[in-house]
């Protein structure tokens, strides 16, 4: 019986270096972009919040007729305050107030400066201002 012995093949050391060299340089040209996009993900995330936390305290003003107060603040949506006869929430699922999206609390005053309410974020940086994803995000803009 003679024994036939199989040539193993496989990849050498340049050819997966040159694929290493390749995926390399798609990663450096790709990344940027798909990281820029994440960072606009956010903002839109922002604004889609904003609106529907307009929303509810539109349905919050049918039912008590009145917005709540900045003291009050956005809690009222999920927690009736003391003095809000006809409230009939919670007016959020889930019953709590959502972050925005860089996991800090919306800010809500009204009466409004810029709106009849304003609810805003002040973006990545936390602080007034900015561009790209420090600026901020409103819901009168």
């Amino acid at each position: 019986m003679h024994l036939q012995r199989r040539r193993q093949r496989g990849f050498t050391l340049m050819e997966l270096l040159v694929v290493l060299a390749i995926l390399g340089l798609l990663v450096s040209l790709v990344g940027p972009q798909v990281l820029n996009q994440l960072g606009g993900a956010k903002s839109k995330t922002a604004k889609i919040q904003i609106r529907d936390l307009e929303q509810a305290l539109e349905m919050y003003k049918l039912d008590v007729g009145r917005f709540p107060s900045t003291s009050e603040g956005l809690d009222a949506l999920v927690g009736k305050p003391g003095n809000a006869t006809g409230w009939n929430g919670p007016y959020l699922k889930g019953g709590k107030v959502p972050n925005d999206p860089w996991n800090r609390e919306y800010n809500y005053k009204y009466p409004g400066e810029k709106a009849e309410m304003d609810i805003f974020s002040y973006g990545l940086n936390g602080s007034p201002g900015g561009d790209g994803e420090d600026a901020d995000v409103n819901n009168w803009d």
